[in-house]
C-alpha cells in the first residue's frame, strides 16, 4: 500500500498540471484569435509587412495556435500568409501544409491551392487526394483528372478519391477506364475501391454493372462487407427490384459470419423498398422482425415506415407505430421529429383531411417540436384550397414573426409553395406583409418562381406602390427570370398615371431588354408622358429613334410635339436629325404648327431652315407662312437668308406671296447693296401686280 502511495503523484500536483494545461489552451485560443483578426483585417498587406507584424507575437507561439488561427480566417487565400510565417518561426510539421491546403480548398477558385500543393518539396498522396476531392465538389472533374495524372505514383487511396469524384458526376465510363488502369500502375483495388464503384454505379441506376464489380471482388480475393451488401440493397430498391433485394437480404442472413448479418441500415433500406411499392404489409413484417433479432429501429427506420404507411393511406397504422415508438420499453423509444410530423400532415392534407392535419400540428407544438417551412406551407396551401384564408394567414403571421425561413439548418424552401397565400394577401391589400416573407425567401436562396414574383409585383401595383413592384422586376432580371408583358404594362401605365415618367421610361427599356415587343400604344403613352415635362426632351427624341428601329408606327401629333420641344430646348441639330428620319421613313409632321411656334418665338432663322427643308422634301405648306418668315428675317437683319428662301420658293413653283412682303425684301436688299437680288424681286413684284390686275 505504501509503495502504491509513493507511486501516486500528489493531488495538488495533478491539479496544478490540469490548471496549467487549461491555462495553456486558453492562451493558445486567445493568440489564435488575435492572429486571425490581424490577418482578416490586413489581408491586402504585402507579405513582408504582414510577416514582420506577426513576428511581434511572443516566442510562446506554437503550432497549435497557428492551426487554430487557420480555421478562423475569413479569406481562404490568407492561409498562405500564415504558412510562410510558420516556415520562418517554427520547425517543419506535416500538419501545417495539410491544414493550409484544406483551408485553401474552401475557395471556389482552387488555382491557389494547386499552386501551393505543387510548390511543396515533397507531397504525400493524401494532400493530392484533398485537392482532388475539392475539385470534385466544385464540379471541375477535368482539373481533378489532370491533377491525378500529375501524381508521381498514385496510391490506391488516390485512385479511390478520383473514382468517387467521377461517379458522383455520372462519369461511369471514365470510372471503368480508371479502374482498368490500376494494375498497370501496380496498384491493387481494396475493399474501399469496390464499395466506391458499387455505390457509384447504383446511384447512376446501373445495378447490373454494380453486381459485375461485386463478382469481381471475389475473383480478386477481396471480401465484401456489410456496407457492400447494404449498398447493393439500396441500388436494387432504387431500381424497383425489391424481390431481388429480398433474396440478397436472405443471403446475408445465411452467411455464417456475423460480420455479414443484416443491420439496421439493411432492414431500413429494404423497408423503404417495399414502401415504395406500396407493399406495406411486408414492410411492417420486416419492422417486427427487427425486434425479434435484437435490432433497435432508429429514427430513419420509423420515418421511412411512417412515410410508406402515409403514402398507402394507412393512417391508423401510422398512429399505432407512433404509439409503439413513444411507449419505449424494449423498443427503446422513438421521439417524432419535424420530418415525421411533416409526413403525416402532408398525408392528411392530400386526403383532404385538413382538420386532422391541424390536430397533428397542435400535437407537434405540444411535444415542443418546432415546425419548419414545409410544415407551414403544407397547411397554408391546404387551408387556402378550402377557402380558410384567415386561418392560413394566422400561420403566415407565425412564419413572418418567428422568422422561420431564416433559421439555419432547415431545408431550403420552395417559393412556389407560397403562391396561394401570396395571391390572397395581394388581392386583399396586404402586399407589404407578403413582401416581408418573400424577401426572407430570397434571403434563404429559395427556388425562385416567376408566378410568385408576378403576384407580388401586381400586388404592390394594386396598392399604388409601383416603385416596390419595379424593384422586384430588377431582382427578377438579375436572377435571369423574364417578367411577362402584363407586368411591364401595369408598371408603365401606373408610373405614367403617377407622373413618374422617368420610371415609366426605365420600365419600357427593361421590357425591351427582356425580349418583349411593346405595343404601339405603350410607346405612344410613354412618349406623351415624356413630352409633358421639358426636362425629358432628349429622352423623348431617343424614344422616337427607338421606335423607328423597332418599326413602330408614328403618331403625327406626338412627332410634331417632339420637334417643337427640341426646337424649344435649343436642340436645333437634333430636331433636324429626327425630322429627317421621320420623312425618310415616309412619315410626316404638322409643319405649320412647328413654323408657327418658331415665329411666335421670333426664331426666324430656324423657321427659314425648316421651310427650306419642306421645299427639299416637297412638303406643301401655305405660301403665306413663307411671307411671314421672309418678313421676319428681313426685320432681324438676315436679308441673305430671306432672299435664299424666296428664291428657292419661286424655283419650286409655289404660290405667290403678298406684295408688301416682297417690298420689304426688295428694300432690305437695296439697303444692303444687293442690287441684282433687288431687281430679281422687283420683277416678281411686277408679276404679282400683273396677275392681280388680271384677276
Amino acid at each position: 500500500m505504501a509503495s502504491l502511495q509513493r507511486l501516486r503523484p500528489p493531488l495538488a500536483a495533478v491539479h496544478g498540471q490540469t490548471l496549467s494545461s487549461i491555462f495553456q489552451r486558453d492562451q493558445e485560443k486567445s493568440l489564435a484569435r488575435s492572429i486571425a483578426k490581424l490577418i482578416n483585417g490586413h489581408s491586402s498587406f504585402p507579405s513582408d509587412l504582414l510577416l514582420s507584424t506577426l513576428s511581434l507575437h511572443p516566442p510562446s507561439l506554437s503550432l497549435h495556435s497557428l492551426l487554430r488561427s487557420l480555421d478562423l480566417l475569413r479569406l481562404p487565400s490568407s492561409a498562405l500568409h500564415l504558412f510562410h510565417f510558420a516556415n520562418l518561426h517554427l520547425p517543419p510539421h506535416p500538419r501545417l501544409p495539410s491544414k493550409t491546403l484544406s483551408v485553401l480548398c474552401r475557395s471556389r477558385d482552387l488555382s491557389a491551392a494547386r499552386s501551393f500543393l505543387l510548390s511543396l518539396p515533397s507531397v504525400e498522396d493524401r494532400l493530392f487526394n484533398t485537392l482532388i476531392r475539392a475539385y470534385a465538389r466544385n464540379g471541375d472533374i477535368r482539373a481533378a483528372v489532370s491533377l491525378f495524372h500529375d501524381m508521381p505514383s498514385p496510391s490506391v487511396f488516390s485512385f479511390n478519391s478520383l473514382l468517387s469524384a467521377l461517379l458522383q458526376r455520372g462519369r461511369t465510363n471514365a470510372a471503368t477506364k480508371l479502374f482498368a488502369e490500376m494494375p498497370r500502375n501496380n496498384v491493387g483495388p481494396d475493399l474501399c475501391t469496390f464499395n466506391t464503384l458499387i455505390r457509384g454505379f447504383c446511384l447512376n441506376a446501373m445495378v447490373d454493372e454494380a453486381f459485375r464489380f461485386f463478382q469481381e471482388m471475389t475473383r480478386r480475393g477481396c471480401q465484401p462487407d456489410v456496407v457492400t451488401y447494404n449498398t447493393l440493397l439500396d441500388g436494387l430498391c432504387r431500381a424497383g427490384k425489391v424481390e431481388v433485394a429480398r433474396n440478397l437480404f436472405e443471403g446475408m442472413r445465411k452467411r455464417k459470419s456475423c460480420d455479414f448479418s443484416p443491420n439496421v441500415v439493411s432492414y431500413t433500406t429494404l423497408i423503404r423498398g417495399f414502401c415504395a411499392k406500396l407493399r406495406v404489409e411486408e414492410a411492417l413484417g420486416l419492422f417486427e422482425e427487427m425486434f425479434g433479432v435484437g435490432l433497435k429501429p432508429n429514427k430513419i427506420t420509423y420515418n421511412t415506415l411512417i412515410q410508406g404507411l402515409c403514402e398507402s393511406r394507412k393512417m391508423e397504422m401510422v398512429k399505432s407505430i407512433l404509439e409503439r415508438g413513444r411507449s419505449g420499453g424494449s423498443d427503446g423509444g422513438f421521439k417524432p421529429d419535424v420530418c415525421t410530423f411533416n409526413t403525416i400532415i402532408a398525408a392528411h392534407c392530400n386526403m383532404g383531411h385538413v382538420e386532422d392535419a391541424l390536430k397533428v400540428y397542435d400535437g407537434m407544438l405540444q411535444l415542443k417540436v418546432k415546425p419548419d417551412s414545409a410544415s407551414y406551407t403544407t397547411l397554408m396551401r391546404s387551408l387556402c384550397q378550402i377557402g380558410e384564408f384567415s386561418r392560413a394567414e394566422e400561420l403566415f403571421d407565425e412564419i413572418m414573426d418567428k422568422e422561420v425561413l431564416l433559421k439555419k439548418g432547415t431545408c431550403v424552401p420552395l417559393m412556389a409553395a407560397y403562391n396561394p397565400i401570396f395571391e390572397y394577401l395581394c388581392k386583399n391589400g396586404k402586399a407589404e406583409k407578403a413582401g416581408i416573407v418573400f424577401r426572407q425567401l430570397l434571403e434563404r436562396r429559395a427556388t425562385v418562381d416567376i408566378t410568385a414574383f408576378k403576384t407580388l409585383i401586381l400586388g404592390h401595383c394594386k396598392e399604388d406602390e409601383f416603385r416596390k413592384g419595379y424593384e422586384l422586376v430588377i431582382v427578377m432580371v438579375r436572377r435571369d427570370l423574364v417578367p411577362d408583358v402584363e407586368v411591364y404594362e401595369v408598371l408603365i401605365e401606373g408610373f405614367l398615371d403617377k407622373e413618374k415618367v422617368a420610371y415609366a421610361c426605365k420600365a419600357l427599356q427593361r421590357m425591351m431588354g427582356s425580349g418583349h415587343r411593346p405595343g404601339t400604344m405603350i410607346f405612344h403613352s410613354v412618349l406623351a408622358g415624356l413630352l409633358k415635362k421639358q426636362v425629358f426632351v432628349k429622352e423623348a427624341a431617343d424614344l422616337v429613334l427607338e421606335m423607328f428601329e423597332r418599326k413602330v408606327r408614328q403618331n403625327i401629333d406626338l412627332s410634331t410635339d417632339v420637334i417643337v420641344a427640341l426646337f424649344g430646348s435649343g436642340l436645333v441639330d437634333r430636331a433636324f436629325e429626327v425630322l429627317g428620319l421621320i420623312y425618310s421613313k415616309e412619315y410626316y409632321v404638322r409643319m405649320e404648327k412647328i413654323v408657327a411656334f418658331l415665329c411666335e418665338s421670333k426664331r426666324f432663322v430656324e423657321a427659314g431652315k425648316l421651310l427650306l427643308f419642306c421645299l427639299e422634301k416637297h412638303h406643301s405648306i401655305d405660301s403665306g407662312i413663307y411671307g411671314v418668315v421672309i418678313s421676319g428675317l428681313c426685320t432681324n437683319g438676315r436679308v441673305s437668308d430671306a432672299f435664299v428662301l424666296f428664291y428657292e420658293m419661286t424655283e419650286s413653283g409655289l404660290g405667290l406671296i403678298n406684295s408688301s412682303c416682297l417690298n420689304d425684301l426688295r428694300l432690305a436688299l437695296e439697303t444692303t447693296g444687293r442690287s441684282k437680288e433687288a431687281t430679281f424681286v422687283s420683277k416678281k413684284i411686277n408679276g404679282v401686280s400683273s396677275q392681280l390686275s388680271i384677276h
